[in-house]
């Protein structure tokens, strides 16, 4: 998530008036100014519930079976967001978010943490090169589309699907064809959920489902005074994505426990039930971090484009009795038993060597009105710990590495996937360098519920004298990955890069540059990620990767502050 504010070191974005005068096309989706009496009215719909429970079960007395904790969800209802209710008035004058993307205080690199040592790699081939490579959306896109304005970081969302890639970052998007041309856009981010221009949104995600030929979008929305807040989705029931979309809001204000608050970094995940989003609760104002939730909707109103739809939200997460970040749900293939979730557990930031793994089973429940189950346990895995800043050439500010959460999740032949950015010393390095912890996980349930999993593979993408930011996985059944991440380095500029790795081997390949950066990232700021992203070709056995890089110049902002672009590459994976 970014903000409007001034810099710092934990400056979560900015904002910046400049002397352009707004441009981009239009698009077919209409525009809200002001807060909207129609997002008001949904979020006034949802059904309230009681206080959630967790409840224990230790494993018996003599078994080595994990204790497995379940968790109490509230069932809701609220309505599609009708396009004949929008507000009328100018939209507000942009405001400034007194608290953004949020870090936990042990969220940052430490000398003291356990920093874990890369083994050689051997036999790792190197990939080849992206058969599609794309100058993404970038930070000029986002300028003329939001009034001069300059933000930080993009936060990036990729989409795939029947010959289209849908990209979305802070805060614009754009549409291409799969030969990497632009076919509409840039657009302000906010025209695909129905809210105004200048309404504060941000972290989007998006989703394309080839089972039932949807596309699925979701961001962050706070209304013109920050005191309210919503989960926005917005879902098109069509093989493109060109034309009208559905919009739902969801109330994640919970007030109470220090709020109004609101759920960062929205994260989504799917499968052939429900469409699911996970969340870190903060409040908007004060400095309360409530925990991470999980909200189930139920899939089939959304592609219907129902009036109301079900959903189940499951907040205030706990693993291992410490209120934990959002577990990452997966994005699933085919018709998994259930919606998995794969979690971080540095609670103190001093490093951890061990992952929760969670479970949403009799998923079914949530288009009834009902309440499914959720469950996790923790396993043994290998060290990891929040990374260090990260140099780049030509200037001595360096990048904010972000901390140690779990990034991206993905279900396929039958194990979850999982990544997120580690401190780490490179095999033949002295130094502690960023790099990725990487996670093949086999999950058993039982009676319903998580009843355990074990580690199919595992291992670290670092390279000597380099910094891999950012990483996220896309593997295949079969047990290929790609791996893309942001490289960079005190001789490199910030640059776009993958690894793969293939069936049957134990270590991804060395890092393989997909677009060179043009330059130093903006000296006066340091913010970046939050998160780079990876989709399957719903055609062919390859997959679709964005990260952030510094582009060409053409695509920088016009006085080069927050000169951020973004790339977006296809490479194969058998």
């Amino acid at each position: 998530m970014y903000r409007a504010d001034s810099l710092g070191a934990e400056c979560v974005g900015e904002m910046v008036a400049d002397d352009i005068s707004p441009k981009g096309h239009q698009v077919n989706l209409t525009r809200m100014s002001g807060l909207g009496v129609a997002v008001a009215a949904s979020l006034a719909t949802i059904t309230a519930g009681p206080a959630p429970a967790v409840a224990h079960a230790s494993a018996p007395g003599n078994s080595m079976a994990p204790a497995v904790t379940y968790y109490m969800g509230t069932p809701g209802v609220t309505r599609a967001v009708p396009r004949s209710a929008h507000a009328t008035k100018p939209a507000a004058a942009m405001r400034v978010l007194p608290r953004g993307a949020r870090r936990l205080p042990g969220g940052h690199f430490s000398a003291t943490e356990a920093v874990p040592r890369a083994p050689a790699v051997a036999g790792a081939a190197a990939a080849g090169s992206p058969q599609v490579n794309i100058n993404g959306v970038s930070s000029l896109d986002s300028q003329v589309t939001n009034y001069n304005l300059k933000f930080e970081p993009p936060d990036q969302g990729l989409c795939k699907g029947n010959g289209f890639v849908l990209e979305a970052v802070n805060s614009a998007y754009r549409i291409y064809n799969t030969a990497g041309k632009s076919v509409r856009g840039p657009f302000n981010i906010n025209d695909l959920f129905n809210v105004g221009g200048k309404e504060f949104t941000s972290d989007p995600r998006c989703w394309f489902d080839p089972a039932s030929q949807t596309w699925f979008a979701t961001v962050i929305f706070l209304n013109d005074r920050f005191t309210a807040s919503a989960l926005l989705v917005a879902v098109r029931h069509s093989p493109n994505p060109l034309g009208l979309w559905n919009e739902y809001a969801i109330n994640t204000n919970d007030v109470g426990n220090g709020c109004p608050c609101f759920g960062d970094q929205p994260r989504i995940g799917i499968d052939q039930h429900n469409l699911y989003v996970t969340d870190d609760e903060f409040s908007i104002r004060g400095p309360q971090f409530l925990g991470a939730e999980v909200w189930a909707f139920d899939k089939s109103q959304l592609v219907a484009g129902a009036k109301s739809l079900h959903f189940v939200r499951f907040p205030y997460l706990k693993v291992g009795g410490h209120l934990t970040l959002a577990p990452q749900p997966a994005l699933s293939a085919g018709t998994p038993s259930a919606e998995f979730f794969l979690s971080s557990l540095d609670f103190a930031g001093t490093g951890g060597h061990r992952i929760g793994v969670w479970a949403m089973t009799r998923r079914g429940r949530v288009g009834r009105g009902g309440v499914p189950v959720l469950s996790s346990v923790f396993i043994s895995s290998e060290a990891y710990a929040n990374p260090p800043r990260a140099p780049q050439k030509g200037v001595k500010r360096k990048l904010n590495s972000g901390d140690d959460r779990m990034q991206q999740t993905e279900f396929a032949g039958r194990t979850i996937w999982g990544e997120l950015t580690t401190a780490v010393r490179p095999a033949g390095d002295s130094s502690v360098r960023a790099g990725a912890a990487w996670f093949q996980v086999k999950p058993r349930l039982r009676a319903a519920a998580i009843a355990g999993a074990s580690i199919v593979r595992q291992g670290y993408a670092a390279a000597a004298g380099r910094y891999l930011l950012y990483p996220a996985v896309q593997p295949d059944a079969a047990g290929n990955a790609a791996m893309v991440f942001t490289l960079t380095s005190r001789t490199r500029f910030p640059s776009a890069a993958y690894a793969t790795l293939k069936a049957g081997h134990s270590s991804f390949g060395p890092p393989v540059v997909a677009a060179q950066g043009s330059g130093p990232y903006d000296r006066r700021a340091s913010r970046w990620g939050d998160y780079s992203f990876a989709v399957p070709d719903d055609r062919s056995d390859s997959a679709w990767l964005a990260t952030e890089y510094v582009p060409p110049k053409s695509s920088q902002t016009t006085s080069r502050v927050r000169n951020w672009g973004t790339r977006v590459f296809e490479v194969p994976l058998g």
